[in-house]
């Protein structure tokens, strides 16, 4: 059944590019993006729609602001304010891993 379903496959993508509909494609000539082999289609349509949209999940922004939270840190030099921003961390931390487990239980 494979063998069959492949051998459809390689004739429809033959009988398009004898069309001509396989020309001027969004992303022609460029490699395939690196895709899950085993990923959940719904979660790959999902993840997808929110590239395409520009769209960023909370657990990425929260991880930039962490970044940006512990560069400050490095940088400064006054007591109170490395006080400050410890608990600023602190509590970026605290939920930037909250996002990820939620988006893991998701998953499940």
């Amino acid at each position: 059944m494979l063998a069959g379903l492949r051998r459809l496959i390689e004739r429809q993508i033959l009988k398009a590019e004898a069309e001509g509909t396989l020309r001027d494609l969004q992303g022609e000539g460029k490699p395939l993006p690196d895709r899950h082999a085993f990923e959940d289609p719904a979660i790959a349509a999902g993840h997808r729609i929110m590239a395409e949209a520009g769209v960023v999940p909370r657990e990425f922004a929260l991880k930039e602001d962490l970044e940006e939270a512990r560069r400050a840190y490095t940088a400064c030099t006054d007591p109170e304010t490395r006080k400050f921003l410890m608990a600023k961390i602190a509590d970026l931390e605290m939920r930037y891993e909250m996002e990820r487990d939620a988006y893991r239980k998701f998953l499940r």
